[in-house]
């Protein structure tokens, strides 16, 4: 199964977005599926449904920490490698979808935050969403970029 069909199979398993990301990643980073889903939980509906950067793409910037992040704060080299890699995945991301940008993407009319309550995931909901898609396209973004080049 490719990353683009677990990433897939997680969201409609019930992930959310960022959790979908990282779940399906989990092993490759050496991390166990709960860690990897608690990790990534709080980046939901635009990190908490504030409906800000897309919980995908918050996945992909979680799993570029982990795959090829750096741990020294002293680091200046390190650090903007990093922030380079960081912006080539939202710029392959944008490409595709115009925007990291949950409500955007959604096509919401809301300021500020959503309702903290999630939706029931029914095929009604799973019908008026594009997210199933966006997360795939995140999932393809990381592994060519994180995996595949050197």
């Amino acid at each position: 199964m490719t990353y683009r069909e677990k990433a897939m199979n997680n969201f409609l398993e019930g992930y959310n977005c960022a959790q979908a990301i990282m779940v399906a990643f989990c092993e490759e980073l050496g991390l166990d599926k709960d860690t990897a889903a608690m990790m990534a939980c709080s980046f939901g509906g635009g990190m908490g449904r504030l409906r800000e950067v897309c919980g995908a793409v918050s996945g992909m910037f979680l799993v570029a920490g982990i795959k090829k992040g750096y741990s020294d704060p002293k680091d200046k080299e390190a650090k903007k490698k990093h922030y380079e890699l960081v912006q080539l995945l939202a710029k392959e991301f944008k490409d595709i979808h115009g925007s990291i940008v949950c409500r955007e993407l959604l096509g919401l009319n809301i300021k500020g935050a959503d309702d903290p309550t999630p939706e029931d995931r029914t095929a009604e909901y799973y019908k008026k969403r594009p997210c199933k898609e966006i997360i795939g396209d995140a999932a393809e973004i990381a592994e060519r970029i994180l995996f595949l080049k050197n």
